[in-house]
């Protein structure tokens, strides 16, 4: 619970708005500072576009917490990779004659500890390396060299047959 005076809190809040980048705590802290003015609620959601329950909820949370409560909470979770890691990743894939899904899963797994929930976060690493994940393959695992040559002669003798 917040103990001081008006001339402390306008003070406190003052201080905040002036050290404060970020827009959403940037209006709570002003929405909060004009009630604690005792301005009226009409002119100040008029003049923030907010509503009123929005000037009573920070006003409520700042005499509760202080500064801490009209500051955001969650800020999202820390990405996988760093940028550099990143960017070794793509360099290591560019060195590669042959590229495939499952070690570059193991690379990741083993050198930098992340498993990725979706395929699609692979295929973008692929794709910043230049390399097209559809065709990735070294060769057509369905392919038999044999029966593509044994093929190749028959086509060649039925239209050698069929022009003469």
């Amino acid at each position: 619970m917040l103990i001081c005076t008006k001339q402390e809190m306008v003070s406190l809040l003052g201080k905040f708005i002036r050290s404060n980048p970020d827009a959403r705590e940037l209006k709570r802290a002003l929405a909060v500072r004009m009630a604690v003015e005792e301005k009226p609620y009409a002119e100040i959601a008029e003049f923030l576009e907010v509503n009123k329950s929005f000037i009573s909820y920070w006003k409520q949370q700042f005499y509760e917490q202080g500064i801490v409560g009209l500051k955001l909470g969650y800020c999202g979770s820390k990405g996988y990779l760093e940028a550099v890691e990143r960017q070794e990743i793509i360099d290591w894939l560019r060195t590669k004659n042959y590229w495939d899904l499952d070690e570059l899963v193991t690379h990741l797994d083993i050198n930098y500890d992340v498993i990725y929930q979706s395929k699609q976060s692979y295929y973008d690493l692929f794709s910043e390396a230049g390399i097209s994940w559809k065709r990735s393959q070294k060769v057509n695992p369905k392919t038999e060299p044999e029966v593509v040559k044994k093929k190749t002669r028959r086509d060649s003798r039925i239209y050698a047959n069929q022009s003469g």
